[in-house]
Formats: C-alpha cells, sequence, structure tokens
C-alpha cells in the first residue's frame, strides 16, 4: 500500500529563489546544491539550474513569468522530464506551473519523501512515510491533478504511486486515520522500550547530525552494529540501539537516529517524531559533524535548530568532528593561518576523527567516559567483607578504578553516580 513502481530515470531541471544574492554565494546557492544531491539520491539526473533573485516566491508560479518562459525553453532544449523547486509549493504554485511547462512539477518535500520511501525498512518507518506522503497529498490534490496524469510516482524508480495518489479525501482520510492508530501502538512499544533500557541503567547516547556526516559509520565502527553504510544523504531511516563497552569496563548504549537537512518538511518532523524523540530521550548526544563540508557551520545550526524543535536541550554533548582525513591543506585547524575553526560551543567534549579508517574511536571512547563521569562522583572507601555485594553494584552502575582486599575489609576508589551515593 505505501509505494508504487515506476521504470523512468527522471532529467530534470532544478528551481530556486534566492532573496539574498551575493558575491561570495549564499544561502540558496548552498540549498540548491544539497537538493541536487537530494535529487541524485532519489534516482534521478540533474540536467541544469536555474536561481531567480527575488524576495519571495512568486504567489502563483514560485518564480516570475519571465522566468518560467525560460525553463520552458531549457526544458526543451535538454529534453527534460521535469522540474524540482527548492521549497515546498502550493497547490496553485503547482498547478499553474505544470500547466505552463507540461512536465512533471516537483518540490524538495516530494523529493524527501521519495528518499524516505526508499529507505524505510521497518514496518514502523514504512507506516510514517506513508503517513507523510498521504498527508502532504491531501494538503495537494488540487495542484497535483497534473502531475498524476503522467506516468510515475515520484523521481526515480520510487515514490507515491499514482493510483494511490488518485484516491479521494475521504478515503485517504480514513487511511491517514487508520495509520495513526498503528503508529500509536507502536509509539507505546517503543516508549516500553525505552523505559526498559532505563531501568537496565545503562546510559543511554543518542547519535545525531546532518545526513551523511558519518552517524551509522561511528556505531559500526563502535559497536560492530552492522548498520548500512552508504555516502548518500538518508542512508538509514530506523534507529538502530547497541551497547558499548567502554575501556573502564561500563556499559552504555548508543543509538543511531535519522540524519537532518534543510528545510526537513513538517510532514516528516511529525510523523517521525516518535524516531526523531530517540535524542529526547537520550541521557547525552553525540554529535557527528562532516568537518570536510564547506557548509559544515550552517549544518551544525540547522542540527541543534532542529533538536530545539524537538524539544532537546540542556542535554550533555560530545562533538565529533569527522572525516579529517579528507581536508585539504587550507582547512587544516590552524587559527594562526587564518583556517576554519573546529568548536561547538554546545558540546563539553570535542574530538576529531576519520571513522572509515577508525581513526580516533579510541578517543570517542574516552570522551564518554570523561562526559559520563561529570554525573558521577570520586569516592575512596573501605567495604567489609560482608558488604561485597555494593561491589558488583559500582561495577554495574559506576566506575571500579581501584579494588583492594586488606585485612579490614575492601578498599575501592570508584566513581559512583549522585544518586547511589
Amino acid at each position: 500500500m505505501l509505494i508504487e513502481y515506476g521504470e523512468e530515470t527522471e532529467r530534470v531541471i532544478l528551481v530556486g529563489i534566492d532573496p539574498s544574492p551575493s558575491a561570495q554565494g549564499s544561502e540558496a546557492e548552498a540549498s540548491l546544491e544539497e537538493l541536487a544531491e537530494l535529487v541524485r539520491t532519489a534516482g534521478a539526473e540533474v540536467l541544469f539550474y536555474v536561481m531567480q533573485f527575488r524576495d519571495k516566491p512568486h504567489p502563483g508560479t514560485y518564480v516570475g513569468s519571465g522566468k518560467v518562459l525560460e525553463i520552458l525553453e531549457l526544458i526543451e532544449e535538454q529534453h527534460a522530464t521535469g522540474i524540482v523547486c527548492d521549497d515546498e509549493l502550493s497547490p496553485a504554485q503547482m498547478q499553474n506551473l505544470s500547466d505552463a511547462l507540461n512536465v512533471k512539477v516537483m518540490d524538495r518535500t516530494m523529493v524527501i519523501l521519495d528518499i524516505f520511501a526508499q529507505r524505510a525498512a521497518s514496518r514502523e518507518g514504512k507506516l510514517q512515510v506513508e503517513l507523510a506522503q498521504l498527508r502532504y497529498t491531501a494538503s495537494h490534490l488540487t495542484g497535483m491533478r497534473k502531475y498524476l496524469s503522467r506516468q510515475g510516482g515520484g523521481i526515480g524508480t520510487k515514490g507515491p504511486g499514482e493510483k494511490k495518489l488518485e484516491m479521494d479525501r475521504r478515503l485517504i482520510g480514513r487511511r491517514i486515520t487508520a495509520l495513526r492508530e498503528e503508529i500509536r501502538e507502536m509509539e507505546s512499544n517503543r516508549q516500553i522500550q525505552r523505559k526498559r533500557r532505563s531501568e537496565s541503567e545503562f546510559p543511554v547516547g543518542a547519535i545525531i547530525g546532518y545526513t551523511n556526516a558519518g552517524k551509522s559509520t561511528l556505531l559500526n565502527k563502535l559497536t560492530n552494529a552492522d548498520v548500512l553504510e552508504e555516502d548518500k544523504l538518508f542512508a538509514t531511516l530506523d534507529p538502530t540501539t547497541r551497547t558499548l563497552s567502554l575501556p573502564n569496563g561500563q556499559q552504555v548504549l548508543l543509538t543511531d537516529t535519522v540524519g537532518f537537512v534543510r528545510k526537513l518538511p513538517h510532514h516528516l518532523i511529525d510523523a517521525f517524531r516518535s524516531t526523531l524523540e530517540e535524542a529526547k530521550y537520550a541521557d547525552f548526544l553525540i554529535h557527528v559533524v562532516d568537518s570536510a563540508d564547506p557548509e559544515m557551520e550552517r549544518q551544525m545550526e540547522i542540527t541543534y535548530k532542529t533538536l530545539s524543535d524537538l524539544g532537546v536541550t540542556d542535554k550533555p554533548v560530545i562533538t565529533i568532528f569527522n572525516k579529517f582525513d579528507l581536508l585539504t591543506a587550507d582547512d587544516s585547524p590552524d587559527p594562526l593561518n587564518g583556517s576554519r575553526i573546529f568548536a561547538d560551543s554546545h558540546a563539553g567534549e570535542i574530538v576529531r576523527t576519520s571513522l572509515l579508517s577508525e581513526e580516533g574511536c579510541e578517543l570517542v571512547r574516552s570522551a564518554i567516559v570523561r562526559l559520563l563521569r561529570n554525573d558521577k562522583i570520586y569516592v575512596e572507601r573501605l567495604y567489609d567483607y560482608a558488604d561485597a555485594g555494593k561491589i558488583q553494584l559500582i561495577r554495574k552502575y559506576g566506575e571500579l578504578v581501584t579494588e583492594s582486599y586488606t585485612e579490614n575489609g575492601i578498599y575501592v576508589e570508584a566513581y559512583i553516580p549522585k544518586k547511589y551515593l
């Protein structure tokens, strides 16, 4: 019920709006570059970029009438099968552009939905994607009529199928209600799993960050999780939790989460809220950053903004600047030479790594140990042999540094969680 398959590979032109052009480039240009990567990830070919400098999108056609004619000429010259706009289109904009250009008209939201439809593996993930697809469709039925008259669903080989999207509002409404109920039951199960993890007394860390920064690679290198790793956006959607043994013998649970991206559609934030909220219920966050990406600082801002929107604040953070092996000499962290500075004011610990080569993995483990010690108190105590069971509790919930057996009892030096002191 989720997806129908098509065979045609789309050849598309990307269209964006830039309200603040500058000689050094702009946020809109970076966003259009990211859209190109999203489109390629979805399985389409990018033929051309079109950018219009205007304060805000045209209410009827997204770009002005002159730019629409320019795009029409490009479609004919490049033999394009569609266009993709860098913002979510209104039903009127989609309808008017379809009428004027006579090709598929898509927007950033549809592309991301297509990618999520390709990547969802678990039952919950597939239901969440279908819910997001239907919510988007319900709000765009009028504007999508001409789009639906063309073969295929979305970009590439996967997207919301023609028959699915042609259902009337009443049927879509029924399906949305059924999906919400089923997802609600799964959310209850997820809450039970979280409760069990909290009762295990193992600290829980959520791996967060921009898509394709290396989150799954980190989980794999630290825990042998065997999670899919690809140099693509949104390579993994479904959260995976694994146990990590630290150098001091303590164990923690690490959970991979879905990556963030510019203009993440609200349909997906709402649908995937239970998955994204893994970060909300974690004891600490591991923020993975692609240090080789020129948009690194902006991507960090987007990550923290998305976390804030989800109500995830005041969590201890370890920031990992990954992919240091890809840095050029100009990017090397040498402030005296005016190069980029790798810092994060939100983080209590910062580590530089090249995860693919496993360089820095031990530094990450050590950083987790130091971060967790912040919630513990260092003690030196002598326990009677009759209280030897307390030593086992320290091993389980704290960090045993020294253990010596004497005539008078067991002498220990340890870090103990404050709540157990």
